[in-house]
């Protein structure tokens, strides 16, 4: 046990990990007691959140409660099979998810003000 934790003590971690995982491509009949038997496997999980929303389904949030857990579970599901389809298992990113939220308000914002002006980006 004690080797175990001077390991991790010495192991120095890229600064994209993370304790929050994104997971993609979920099926979308998978229950929260599958999710936490996989995931499970790799250290305590503090909490998992999965998509139910048009947009959000076939995805979830998995937090761990080591770094080093989530590192380990992120190098073993990636690619991981469920129910025929591979996860994709990713480090979440605030930038990111903020990023693609940004955009898509802009592109509204921007289709407002268009159909506002009577504007269109059509050739004609």
């Amino acid at each position: 046990m004690a080797s175990i934790s001077l390991r991790k003590a010495n192991t120095r971690l890229p600064p994209e990990v993370n304790r929050v995982l994104y997971v993609r491509n979920l099926p979308f009949n998978i229950s929260s007691e599958e999710m936490y038997d996989i995931f499970g496997k790799y250290g305590a999980i503090r909490q998992i959140r999965i998509g139910t929303s048009k947009e959000t389904r076939g995805t979830a949030f998995v937090v761990y409660e080591d770094i080093y857990d989530a590192k380990t579970a992120v190098d073993h599901l990636s690619g991981f099979n469920v129910a025929n389809r591979y996860l994709i298992v990713l480090y979440y990113q605030q930038a990111k998810m903020s990023k693609k939220f940004d955009q898509k308000k802009k592109e509204d914002e921007i289709a407002k003000m268009q159909e506002k002006y009577g504007v269109s980006t059509k050739d004609k």
